[in-house]
């Protein structure tokens, strides 16, 4: 006899965990995830990336068709993709904008940036940091004179600050210790020191999600890779690290599968979801 799975709502997060090194996404994966949603499975994309720098994604696994859900800046928007509909939305607290400059600017060899519209504002355009974060969310770089002024001119989910990894975790300890209770702060990847608005995280965005549409959180699988990740990973009934997981995360989640590289997601979701499952008698 089949058995019905008892999930109805996968989180995924894009880079390192759909997206390949290569910053591509396998056609086997899309073509499984687009198979889920005809199961009736919901998709969302749950990533540190900016709105518009997960529309090229959301797009291609078709969750506009299937009314699935883009979950960007770490919980900070969610979006019905199918309506377009913004469900939730938090900004960075202007206040806190100069102060996360000057601690940028005292540093040698940092910068900052934020996404505004369409756009990436910085004060530079050659920085190798913020070129890769242009090219992987397909979004141009706009240059201004006066950042905090730029920032505060409208409302802003985060701030960015980019430099080689072993100058950015101090900063981190720093910046957490002197925000604490104003504003979140953590790497997103290595090289990305990402500060949001207090108690934005992906498993509190999961969390306002899954009350919106009436889901609870053992019907969740998450997929994820980064130390951002963790909090969906363990929130979620099945919370899935990538093998390409450093052990920290890798020991938050329930089970490990296979890494980004080697179609990861494809390998747990065709045995939870997709493939027939039969009682033993």
């Amino acid at each position: 006899m089949k058995m019905k799975s008892p999930y109805k709502i996968i989180a995924i997060d894009l880079d390192g965990t759909l997206v390949r090194s290569d910053q591509s996404i396998s056609p086997h994966t899309i073509d499984t995830l687009i198979r889920v949603q005809q199961q009736g499975v919901k998709v969302a994309i749950a990533s540190g990336r900016p709105t518009f720098g997960t529309a090229h994604v959301a797009d291609a696994l078709h969750l506009e068709n299937f009314d699935g859900y883009v979950m960007s800046y770490n919980g900070g928007e969610i979006y019905n993709w199918g309506t377009k509909e913004r469900l939730h939305a938090q900004t960075l607290d202007r206040d806190v904008i100069p102060y996360i400059y000057n601690m940028c600017k005292k540093k040698q060899g940092m910068h900052i940036m934020t996404y505004i519209d369409r756009e990436v504002i910085s004060e530079v355009t050659d920085n190798d940091y913020i070129c890769y974060s242009s090219m992987r969310n397909r979004m141009p770089i706009r240059q201004v004179d006066d950042f905090v002024t730029a920032a505060q001119s409208t409302g802003i989910v985060k701030c960015i600050i980019v430099g080689e990894p072993t100058l950015l975790p101090s900063l981190e300890k720093k910046m957490q210790d002197t925000l604490k209770g104003k504003a979140g702060v953590f790497r997103s990847e290595p090289f990305f020191l990402e500060i949001v608005p207090e108690g934005i995280d992906k498993a509190k965005g999961l969390e306002i999600l899954l009350q919106k549409i009436g889901l609870s959180r053992e019907e969740l699988v998450a997929f994820g890779d980064g130390y951002n990740d963790i909090p969906m990973l363990q929130f979620a009934g099945l919370g899935v690290a990538m093998g390409n997981s450093a052990e920290e995360i890798k020991k938050a989640a329930d089970i490990v599968t296979l890494s980004n590289n080697d179609d990861g997601v494809v390998n747990v979701l065709e045995s939870l979801i997709l493939r027939p499952l039969y009682k033993p008698y």
